[in-house]
């Protein structure tokens, strides 16, 4: 067997053409959504892209019948497509390949239901009522559109599929009467405003400035939905074109994105220490976390705890350090929510709000009473949230290593003395957890993953350590031959599993540079 061939990585040059493509691609760049597709082929037949929208359907099912990620990730988006599809085969037909994919996905539907869904549900944004939703849409068509449909639908006629115990018709029908009784909408129920339905209408709801509803696809195309018209010139019809075209057809489940992307990619590469050249442009997009409540993901999403703490670090990375007051609107009794009204936890806001109070108090040299409380506070809950394996897991991420990374990284740097041996145990439960090919992942090995379990390895401990540099080392080595081919799973919690290309980008390139063995200005 001939010697390895190490590939070279021109990090500076890498990390600039990135840092540019945040402003030449100012939405940001998500992966296309079956469930939020699904949404369109049922809502917006008329939009551009229709065909290939359900050709995209048809293309990803999986060999099994279902759709989406492992397990519980399947159940959003098989429900979605194949409502979809039923929804399409009711308007057209359901002859040879649409048939045949419908009935594949009941199949393991009503697999699924007769098991009582034999895996957890994920917590992921409104699913609940998204699982209910669908559920309720394929008992209609079930009831009446497939008994005029040819073999093999025509059997499914009747069939009644029931949904997981928290995710019953009743909580459906409580959500949408509450809404009539609501002055306005909260920001934060418009991302998933297509489980409405005919609620819609009454709602009140307008577009954005660039006519997004929700920055989501399908919530744009539930509001266009009960429109009584829909002229070319109208700005959410221009805006779901804009984004279907951004694909070819399929639509992702969050656009823009457009200070997530720049937080997340600016601080991972300067937290590694590659630092290009940023545009004024995106760090004036990043200041609005300065404001009384922080930022948005992007427009038509609530402001919410990670972002503004994200862009909060970016800036003081970069030099630019503001007070981070408006994280304290998410304090809660032991640590931050990512919004208030939070169903859940999630260690990753908590570790990213550690780091902004960190730098914040690192580079101040007033004493910070409130500061450095919350600092002891969140760092104490953050150690409370480790497995005894020494992981983390979190609402946002379906992979344990970047909430490991994310909490490992910040207790290294601003938890103290108290957090040494959690941020030991998490080193060690990523080495104990590398596949024999060099890499880390949950499903399988990931260019995504591998980076942050580098970056834990490499980033935590300022003592060198043989083992761990072996093992990063390794890890490297996977992403150098990966670098311009990486597979993208989606691991990111939305309505839909996404990959943001960018964001894993950013990451692969700080974890090539992490450890100080490389500087951006030389080739890897």
């Amino acid at each position: 067997m001939g010697a390895a061939v190490t590939v070279r990585v021109d990090l500076a040059a890498e990390a600039g053409k990135l840092v540019t493509d945040l402003v030449t691609e100012p939405w940001g760049r998500v992966s296309p959504s079956v469930y939020e597709t699904s949404r369109l082929v049922t809502l917006a037949p008329w939009l551009i892209g229709h065909a290939e929208r359900v050709d995209y359907l048809l293309d990803v099912q999986r060999a099994d019948g279902g759709w989406g990620g492992p397990g519980g990730y399947a159940l959003v988006p098989t429900l979605g497509a194949t409502e979809a599809l039923l929804t399409e085969a009711g308007r057209w037909g359901s002859g040879g390949r649409l048939a045949e994919a419908i009935d594949r996905g009941l199949r393991l539907l009503f697999t699924w239901s007769a098991a009582s869904y034999p895996f957890p549900i994920p917590d992921m944004p409104a699913i609940e009522l998204i699982v209910a939703s669908l559920v309720e849409r394929l008992d209609r068509h079930l009831g009446g559109l497939c008994a005029d449909l040819e073999a093999p639908l025509a059997r499914w006629h009747g069939a009644r599929l029931a949904p997981p115990a928290r995710a019953g018709l009743s909580r459906l029908a409580r959500y949408r009467e509450s809404l009539a009784a609501r002055p306005a909408l909260p920001e934060k129920m418009l991302h998933a405003l297509e489980v409405a339905g005919e609620a819609v209408a009454g709602l009140g709801v307008r577009p954005t400035s660039i006519g997004s509803v929700g920055a989501s696809p399908a919530a744009t195309a539930a509001w266009l939905a009960v429109q009584p018209a829909i002229e070319p010139s109208d700005t959410a019809r221009r805006h779901l074109e804009s984004v279907v075209r951004r694909h070819g057809g399929p639509v992702p489940c969050g656009m823009p994105v457009t200070v997530f992307e720049r937080g997340w990619v600016l601080s991972s590469l300067v937290r590694a220490g590659i630092r290009p050249q940023i545009p004024e442009e995106v760090l004036w997009s990043l200041g609005a976390a300065s404001g009384h409540a922080g930022t948005a993901a992007g427009p038509g999403l609530p402001a919410d705890a990670d972002t503004t703490a994200v862009a909060l670090y970016s800036l003081s990375l970069l030099g630019m350090p503001y007070e981070p007051a408006g994280l304290w609107a998410y304090e809660v009794d032991t640590h931050f929510c990512t919004w208030q009204g939070e169903e859940g936890v999630s260690p990753t806001v908590n570790a990213h709000v550690l780091d902004a109070f960190g730098m914040y108090v690192s580079g101040s040299a007033e004493p910070r009473g409130r500061y450095r409380a919350a600092i002891g506070k969140v760092s104490d809950w953050l150690r409370e949230q480790q497995s005894p394996e020494g992981a983390w897991s979190d609402r946002w991420h379906a992979s344990p290593y970047y909430a490991t990374a994310c909490c490992a990284l910040a207790l290294a740097e601003f938890g103290g003395a108290r957090s040494a041996g959690a941020v030991r145990r998490a080193a060690d439960w990523v080495m104990a957890t590398q596949r024999p090919d060099g890499s880390w992942g949950t499903w399988s090995g990931t260019v995504e993953e591998t980076a942050y379990a580098v970056q834990t390895l490499a980033m935590t401990d300022p003592s060198p350590d043989a083992r761990r540099g072996r093992a990063a080392e390794r890890g490297r080595e996977y992403i150098r031959a990966r670098l311009d081919s990486p597979d993208d799973t989606p691991l990111w919690h939305d309505k839909d599993l996404y990959a943001p290309p960018a964001i894993i980008r950013a990451a692969a390139l700080a974890a090539l540079h992490a450890g100080g063995r490389n500087s951006p200005s030389n080739p890897l």
